[in-house]
């Protein structure tokens, strides 16, 4: 029987962390953060994987990703400036500055050929922990799902100390959620977490606020509404060439206008770690939890030798 698919969202630039994050080495064997998500996908049921990057990277990720996972069946992905976008759209966009694909949204369009059945979507950079894939794959395991899922973590689990970071607060009730509200300006000061209004205001956020970090579950079927919101980002903001279309923001469109009911999985992995590499400083502790989680076997020294 065929699994979900996981949809591996791989196609960021890296500007704040100074670097190809996705490729980057963090295991012994050299394997990437996104090497430990595929691995835990897989013994958690998932079959294929759908890795969304630029066609500037494909070479790099081949030699230094793909090249380990020989037994993987996956299926790559592309977006670009351009990928989707109407001729008359692109050329507002280009005159008004724009030199960057258009958010996580605009990416998961970019692989909707790719992708025929209940699927989750996560990003290269984060890590999550097979608790997390194991409940979420559990979820849709189901071809026949209408609901989509996400797996929520603590805000004051997901920050870093190196700089500010972009969440997804999420309000729940009945085990469902209910909305979304993308902050992109959030720190931690002295023992209190604030986030920055665009304006200047902040606003204190609580320790546990449930946060997407994009660990989301969807049917198949999603995606005509989906490339709706994203045509009507187009039209409002095609001019401003910073403004991205995020996931998050299209869940909670697609939750306040009916379209989509979507449960929130997995209340026992509130206090899962969850840890990336938003910025070069991450690196070093993102290396040492990995060589921590591989020493108490959790994962083989050598991922995909095993």
């Amino acid at each position: 029987m065929q699994g979900p698919v996981l949809v591996v969202l791989a196609a960021g630039m890296g500007s704040r962390y100074g670097g190809l994050k996705q490729v980057d080495r963090i295991g012994q064997g050299g394997e990437a953060l996104l090497d430990y998500s595929v691995f835990d996908a897989q013994r958690s049921g998932f079959t294929k994987i759908v890795f969304i990057i630029r066609q500037a990277i494909a070479k790099d990720f081949k030699e230094l990703v793909l090249s380990r996972m020989a037994s993987l069946t996956y299926e790559l992905c592309f977006q670009e400036l351009d990928s989707l976008i109407p001729a008359e759209v692109l050329s507002q966009a280009k005159q008004a500055g724009r030199t960057k694909p258009w958010g996580t949204t605009h990416a998961l369009l970019c692989a909707a050929s790719a992708i025929d059945g209940p699927f989750a979507v996560i990003n290269a950079d984060d890590f999550y922990g097979r608790a997390a894939f194991q409940v979420l794959g559990s979820y849709l395991a189901s071809p026949d799902i209408t609901e989509g899922a996400i797996v929520p973590y603590r805000l004051e689990k997901t920050l870093s100390p190196q700089g500010t970071v972009t969440r997804g607060v999420c309000t729940v009730r009945d085990g469902y959620l209910r909305s979304v509200d993308e902050l992109t300006a959030i720190a931690q000061e002295q023992d209190r977490i604030y986030n920055t209004t665009p304006e200047g205001f902040k606003q204190e956020l609580a320790p546990d606020t449930p946060v997407s970090m994009n660990f989301w579950g969807f049917p198949a079927g999603i995606f005509p509404d989906l490339r709706r919101y994203f045509d009507g980002f187009l039209k409002t903001s095609a001019g401003n060439p910073k403004q991205e279309c995020y996931l998050p923001m299209a869940a909670d469109w697609l939750i306040k206008n009916q379209l989509l009911k979507i449960r929130v999985l997995g209340e026992h992995t509130a206090d899962l770690d969850w840890f990336g590499v938003t910025y070069q400083e991450d690196r070093k502790t993102a290396v040492n939890r990995i060589a921590a989680l591989t020493a108490q076997g959790v994962y083989p020294p050598a991922l995909w030798n095993s």
